[in-house]
């Protein structure tokens, strides 16, 4: 078994919470050392990026035990903090959780290199062949909150894409992602590619935070994913380019036209599966006229799974476990077992709520009727809209994609999962002999 993960052999810069090295300084060597291994990764290096993830697949297997006893200490304080149930399971690292991160990493190295893929090409009267071609963004800086796979996640997604990965987890999840972290390092040292190809911020003082969003000749892209404070800071400071993963009020709409029993089952996974997640639903929508035949239902499988309910005096009728809910309500993502309830009128109800009401993350209708459902597909403006399928399917690796850095509610360049595609960008290569514009 290898030894604990420290600054001295992963490569890194040590610097303590309490050490009076100038952050801005050992920020900027850290981008300047991404920059560098950019290069180095924009190459054709398939193979090595490859056996990188796999072997840092490998060590996360060795080091189960590393990582356990690191994210011990993680849960402790985290508990001692008062972290709610469902934060305290985004946290939370097992032998099954890190099996699952050591296969992601599987995952992404069985998926086609996206650099040098050609996204079309094409002739022109005048002899020139022109092709437009994925190469990498450059460098790219996580900040992330809680859920220490997105540590494996990210830097094998960026690696797979031909990108420099700069980690900035949270405090929270500081030891677990440390260890991690450690894993991908011996994934690199064994395909001979550069250790600073995926370092860790060796501090959690928020001063390093704002280095990273204020170095745009050094980093190209800013992924934030954590609470709404985190990326409200992160949009506001960034001088460099933000992809955005904010928050996941999810709807599911059950229409007068839903299997009721597809429909009870559909809407239960999709909130108590895991609360926690950005996928979780957080308002249910119920036709009124299906409202008598299947809410008193919904609401009682609900209560029974531990999910508190809070609804409109339509759904407060049905059940007086039921307490009303606020017009913030509408608009919260609880990440807990929570839930919010409201009666509409039709398909065009559901669509008005969640244009108002929702953050254009991840919404499902339960219908039979085609029509219906091809109309809420058309006209619910998110990143991922569903038909008769749990929200919780919102995630990169059930879309086949390895993994991902999280969900993007953006329009610009990516949104939905972001995967190895997504970290991506292009350039025209035009092919001539001898032509001269007239």
């Amino acid at each position: 078994m290898n030894n604990a993960p420290t600054a001295a052999n992963t490569g890194q810069t040590n610097l303590t919470d309490n050490a009076s090295t100038d952050i801005a300084k050992v920020m900027r060597a850290l981008a300047t050392n991404a920059r560098s291994a950019a290069a180095i990764l924009a190459n054709n290096i398939t193979d090595a990026k490859n056996m990188a993830c796999r072997e840092a697949a490998l060590a996360l297997g060795r080091d189960t035990n590393l990582l356990l006893t690191a994210n011990a200490k993680d849960a402790t304080a985290a508990e001692t903090a008062g972290l709610s149930g469902p934060m305290l399971d985004r946290l939370k690292l097992d032998p099954v959780r890190i099996a699952a991160m050591a296969n992601s990493l599987i995952a992404i190295a069985d998926l086609p290199d996206p650099v040098g893929q050609v996204m079309a090409e094409w002739d022109r009267p005048n002899g020139l062949s022109i092709s437009r071609v994925r190469v990498p963004l450059g460098v790219i800086g996580i900040i992330y909150e809680s859920r220490p796979n997105v540590t494996a996640d990210a830097g094998a997604l960026c690696l797979k894409s031909g990108n420099a990965a700069i980690l900035r987890p949270g405090s929270e999840s500081i030891h677990s992602s440390r260890a991690i972290h450690h894993c991908l390092v011996q994934g690199l040292t064994a395909a001979g590619l550069p250790e600073t190809a995926i370092q860790i911020v060796p501090t959690t003082d928020r001063a390093a935070v704002g280095c990273l969003l204020t170095m745009p000749d050094l980093i190209d892209i800013i992924v934030p994913r954590g609470g709404k404070g985190l990326i409200e800071r992160v949009q506001n400071e960034s001088k460099i380019p933000v992809i955005s993963h904010l928050d996941g009020i999810c709807h599911v709409y059950a229409d007068r036209g839903a299997d009721t029993t597809k429909a009870r089952e559909i809407l239960l996974n999709s909130k108590m599966r895991r609360p926690g997640i950005c996928g979780a639903t957080e308002t249910l929508l119920v036709d009124a006229a299906l409202a008598d035949e299947a809410l008193p239902q919904m609401i009682n499988d609900l209560i029974t799974a531990g999910c508190e309910v809070r609804g409109d005096a339509t759904t407060q009728n049905m059940d007086a476990r039921v307490t009303a809910a606020t017009e913030e309500d509408w608009k919260t993502e609880y990440l807990d077992a929570i839930i919010s309830v409201r009666v509409v009128e039709g398909v065009e109800g559901a669509i008005a709520h969640i244009a108002e009401h929702g953050s254009q993350h991840t919404d499902t209708i339960v219908t039979e009727d085609g029509e219906t459902a091809a109309r809420f597909l058309r006209e619910v403006d998110s990143a991922i809209v569903m038909h008769n399928a749990s929200t919780q399917f919102a995630d990169g690796g059930e879309f086949g994609m390895g993994a991902e850095m999280g969900i993007s509610t953006g329009r610009l360049h990516a949104r939905g999962p972001v995967g190895v595609e997504q970290l991506t960008t292009f350039k025209y290569v035009v092919q001539g002999n001898g032509q001269t514009r007239p």
